[in-house]
C-alpha cells in the first residue's frame, strides 16, 4: 500500500504546516478529523497528528470530546480578535465607529459571532461620566444581547435552535428574554426590520440597537 511521504521538516515548513492546519480549521463549517486535513492539505498521518498535537498543547486547536475532531482553540480565537482589533488594520472602520459615535453621542460598537457568544473586536466609547467596560475581545450572550440576537435570528432554525438549547439561557436582568419560543417571536420581527434591540436584557438601564454589516457581496 502506499502511503504519503512527509517533506522535510525544516522549521520554516513545520510553520507553514501548522498555519495551513489552523486555517482549515477556521474556515471548515464543521470539525475536522485528522483524515479530512490529511486529504485537504496533502499530508502525511505523523506530521498531520504531530502539529496538531502541538497546537493542542498551546490551545491554538481542541478537540471535540464527543468525537475527537479539531475546532478552534481559546488563544487563536484571540488571535484572531486582535488582528480585528489593531488600529492598523480597522483603521478606515475606526473612523466610520468615530464618526458615528460623535454624530449620535453613543457608544458604537462592531462585533462578530464566536460560537456561543458575540465578540467585540471594536469599541468606540461617548463622553459618559460613568462606562460600561466592554472592551475589545469581550464575550457576551447571544440571547441577551442586540448583536447576538440579530446573528441568532438570521442563522438557519436547526443551528439556532441548538444553540439556544446547549444549556439553559441565563438571566441577566429581569427583561432578559430566556424561552426559546418567545426569543423566536422576536426573531422574526429582527428578520423584518433588519435591526435588533436589547432592552436593558444585558445590564439594567442599557439599552442597545444593532444592525447588519454587509461587505459588496452582500455577505455578513
Amino acid at each position: 500500500m502506499a502511503t504519503k511521504q512527509s517533506k522535510s521538516d525544516t522549521p520554516n515548513s513545520t510553520l507553514l504546516r501548522g498555519l495551513a492546519i489552523m486555517n482549515a480549521v477556521a474556515n471548515s463549517p464543521r470539525p475536522l478529523s485528522i483524515t479530512d486535513l490529511m486529504n485537504e492539505l496533502d499530508l502525511a498521518k505523523p506530521t498531520v497528528h504531530r502539529i496538531c498535537s502541538q497546537l493542542i498543547e498551546e490551545n491554538y486547536l481542541q478537540r471535540n470530546p464527543s468525537d475527537k475532531r479539531f475546532v478552534v482553540g481559546n488563544k487563536l480565537r484571540e488571535f484572531s480578535t486582535n488582528i480585528l482589533s489593531n488600529n492598523s488594520f480597522g483603521a478606515p472602520r475606526r473612523a466610520i465607529l468615530e464618526a458615528l459615535s460623535n454624530e449620535i453621542g453613543e457608544t458604537c460598537n462592531c462585533t462578530m459571532l464566536d460560537g456561543y457568544n458575540t465578540v467585540y473586536f471594536d469599541r468606540v466609547e461617548c463622553n459618559w461620566p460613568i462606562k460600561v467596560d466592554l472592551h475589545p475581545g469581550s464575550r457576551l450572550p447571544l440571547h441577551a444581547t442586540a448583536s447576538g440576537k440579530l446573528f441568532l435570528a438570521n442563522m438557519k432554525k436547526s443551528d439556532r435552535s441548538r444553540i439556544l438549547n446547549a444549556a439553559p439561557l441565563s438571566a441577566c436582568t429581569q427583561h432578559t428574554l430566556t424561552t426559546e419560543d418567545v426569543l423566536n417571536e422576536q426573531f422574526k420581527i429582527i428578520r423584518k426590520e433588519g435591526i435588533a434591540f436589547d432592552n436593558q436584557e444585558f445590564i439594567d438601564g442599557m439599552i442597545a440597537i444593532a444592525q447588519t454589516l454587509l461587505d459588496r457581496s452582500h455577505a455578513y
